[in-house]
């Protein structure tokens, strides 16, 4: 069953749900708590990236300086 097709029902049932089982006074935390979460994990997701290109970039610097040498 594919989640991409949540409706509007779908979510307010959803809503409801975790309002009965956390109570008002909890909703807020968690959502700045997924909040935070999402934050991070994008956050890090960027991190590893910027390191994978970095080392690509180093890479080709490397092989490119190689190729400039003069085989002596």
């Amino acid at each position: 069953m594919p989640f991409g097709n949540i409706g509007i029902g779908g979510l307010i049932l959803i809503l409801i749900i975790a309002l009965i089982i956390f109570g008002p006074s909890k909703l807020p935390e968690l959502g700045r708590a997924f909040g935070r979460t999402l934050s991070e994990f994008k956050s890090a997701t960027r991190g590893l990236m910027n390191s994978d290109e970095e080392q690509a970039q180093q890479k080709s610097e490397a092989k490119a300086q190689e190729q400039t040498k003069p085989n002596a």
